[in-house]
Parts: structure tokens; sequence; C-alpha cells
């Protein structure tokens, strides 16, 4: 399941929850809560096989422009070779076949420049948003344990009687 759509079912939960009375806290369905933090957990590991697939592809590309350039330069001695039977023109085919292979070069350098510019972007936003939904993850699970021990110290503050009269947490037993 996709990583923004949990999130966005965690921040309902949050939003949806009810406040407890006189205070700034809300009750939470904490196993729902739960819930959704594992399946984020699990969703992890598909963020990553992105990333691993982006690294796939910045290897390709650069297997290609490796071939790219060995291609281009295969032809450019294939033309040196076929000028150079002709000794009138050797000078002008080494000269030419230095010129297509420098060609060549300065190609599979900018198709490998592009590929690890590209590489680079997508592991970066990959990254960042890694570490953003890491960071909300924390925050929730924060929120849920403070959340609970609140809830814990109000239950027993009831049970010791502590809470005054009137107040909305306490429960009247009939």
């Amino acid at each position: 399941m996709d990583i923004q759509h949990l999130l966005s079912r965690l921040e309902n939960i949050l939003l949806e929850a009810r406040r407890i009375p006189g205070t700034k806290y809300k009750l939470v369905d904490a196993e729902r809560c739960f819930q959704i933090i594992d399946q984020m957990v699990l969703a992890i590991p598909d963020e990553l096989k992105k990333a691993q697939r982006v690294q796939q592809e910045y290897e390709r590309m650069i297997a290609q422009a490796q071939q790219e350039a060995e291609r281009i330069k295969a032809e450019a001695r294939e033309e040196a070779e076929r000028l150079a039977e002709t000794s009138s023109i050797l000078s002008i085919a080494q000269a030419r076949a230095q010129s297509i292979e420098e060609r060549a070069r300065r190609e599979g350098e900018r198709l490998r420049a592009d590929a690890e510019q590209y590489a680079a972007e997508t592991l970066f936003r990959l990254r960042n948003e890694i570490e953003h939904l890491l960071a909300v993850i924390d925050n929730g699970i924060t929120k849920l344990d403070r959340d609970r021990a609140e809830r814990l110290e109000l239950l027993r503050q009831s049970e010791n009687g502590l809470l005054p009269e009137g107040n909305p947490t306490r429960e009247t037993r009939p």
C-alpha cells in the first residue's frame, strides 16, 4: 500500500478522534493507529525497491552510454581505416578519426553525466520522502504513547477518587 495513503488514513484517525473535554488531548483508537503503522513498516521495503529500480535504471543508462560510445568509436576506426587505404588522404583520415573519437568520448561523458544527475536527483528525492515518512511515523508513535500515558493517569486518578466531582472523564456507576 502507498505510504502517502497510509499517512492520510492515520491523519484522518487523529483528526476524527474525540477531544477530551477540558484538555487539548483526544481519544484515539490506538489499535487502528498501530495497524496503519504496521502497514507503513511493511510498505517501506516497497519504497526501497523503487530506489533499487532507479539504481538499476541508472546502471542501464550508463551501460547504454558506454555501448553507444564504443559503437561511435568503432565507426570512427572503420572510417579511419577506410580513409587510410588511400595514402594521399591518410593525414585527413587520422584527423577525422580523432575528431570522431573525441566527439564520441564527449557524447559518452555527456550521457554518463546526464544519467548520474538523474539518478542522484531521484535518489535524493526518494531519501527526502523516506525521511519525511519516518518523521511522521515517529511523531505518530510519540503522540500515541503520550495520549495512552495521559489516559492511564486519568484512569488512575479516577480510580483513586482524585478527580473532582462533575469531571466528564469520571464514570458514574448506577
